[in-house]
């Protein structure tokens, strides 16, 4: 079987669950006992959060654990509108976010009264600095971007956007856990208030996230108990997998250039095959401004889960887009908002690489999918 959807999930690196695993038996103490057990624990965990900061060019107390990047996202937008119920009135997602953050925005605006609207995107699924800068009126609190987009590679621009906001004053968050794997996610070139990330999507292990918190940002907690995280997050922490979840992005930052030059031939080359290859076929998402290592496509009169369905019996694991949305016969809303009609958004297929793909395989995909998709569209009409 080839595996070709990494932006689902990694494999945890050898090197990161070499670095997990004494903190499963030898180093097991809780970091809030005070004895030495959880003393040497709360140490891993400082040593940890010191080696996020330095990748983050942030200070330390700036990051706060979760469970994953569904929960900094919703630590974010929740905690932040929360804190600011008495003043706040508007937040500004696009259509093209993450369901962790927009419907977070959706449950904000029906629960609890703030209003939401939905930022333009242009063909390429990018929000722009004019659609954000025409969408701010004077009650707008936060606005929510995210990096890079998990269905269709495109990467925004953040620094620019993070730009238009401080200047009215408005919070500005960023999903970067898409992003983490192969861009900078430096805070001080991005200017962005909040970020989220997650471990698995980095070769660290699932189940476990940060969110960055710009000093002064105040939140409230969704989750109540302890005073962790700076009583933003209680519970005990999960110590093998913050370690893991340190030592993934570390080794991110570090091997990054080897890592895009591993994989963006391989993508160039699948994405100039398809398109030439097969007839009506159109590339998803940016051509230039994308993640290094994702192509993704669609294809009209094929069905898109049918089509995976087809890779899979032939050895391929790829995905429609988000692997939130495998296994929906509805086209995806991202796919939807570049303005596809549904002939062609109900055939999405996204195909991710890492640093466990070869050009063999890549060759290999590249000469069973022509006959599969064809075999697709002759089932769907």
């Amino acid at each position: 079987m080839i595996y070709l959807d990494y932006a689902a999930t990694t494999p945890v690196d050898q090197r990161v669950l070499d670095v997990m695993m004494p903190y499963f038996r030898e180093s097991f103490g809780n970091p809030s006992s005070i004895h030495r057990f959880g003393q040497k624990a709360e140490s891993a965990v400082d040593a940890a959060r010191e080696k996020i900061a330095s990748v983050l060019g942030c200070q330390s107390d700036e990051i706060i654990f979760t469970s994953g990047g569904s929960e900094a996202d919703n630590l974010a937008l929740r905690g932040a509108m929360m804190a600011r119920k008495d003043s706040s009135k508007w937040i500004l997602i696009a259509k093209t976010e993450h369901p962790a953050v927009s419907k977070t925005a959706i449950q904000l605006e029906k629960e609890y009264g703030f209003l939401l609207e939905w930022l333009d995107v242009n063909g390429h699924g990018q929000v722009t600095v004019e659609s954000l800068a025409k969408a701010v009126c004077n009650h707008t609190t936060m606005a929510s971007v995210m990096l890079a987009n998990n269905e269709i590679g495109t990467i925004n621009p953040i620094a620019d956007l993070a730009e238009v906001a401080k200047a009215n004053n408005i919070l500005f968050h960023t999903d970067a856990v898409q992003a983490a794997a192969y861009l900078d996610v430096k805070v001080t070139k991005l200017g962005v208030d909040l970020m989220s990330l997650g471990g698995h999507k980095f070769y660290g292990p699932k189940g476990v996230g940060a969110l960055y918190v710009r000093k002064g940002t105040g939140l409230v907690p969704h989750l109540t108990g302890g005073s962790q995280e700076f009583d933003l997050r209680a519970g005990t922490h999960n110590v093998p997998y913050i370690v893991g979840f340190a030592e993934g992005l570390r080794l991110a930052a570090e091997e990054r250039e080897a890592r895009t030059a591993h994989v963006r031939p391989m993508r160039d080359h699948i994405i100039g095959t398809v398109l030439e290859g097969i007839s009506d076929s159109k590339l998803t998402g940016h051509p230039e401004q994308r993640l290094p290592n994702h192509a993704s496509f669609v294809f009209n009169d094929v069905d898109g889960n049918l089509l995976l369905q087809l890779l899979e019996s032939a050895g391929f694991a790829c995905s429609s887009g988000s692997a939130c949305k495998t296994g929906n016969p509805e086209p995806s809303e991202v796919v939807t908002a570049l303005g596809h009609s549904r002939n062609w958004a109900l055939g999405s297929l996204r195909i991710t690489l890492g640093t466990g793909t070869t050009p063999e395989q890549v060759d290999s995909f590249l000469k069973t999918l022509p006959s599969l998709v064809e075999k697709a569209r002759s089932l769907h009409r």
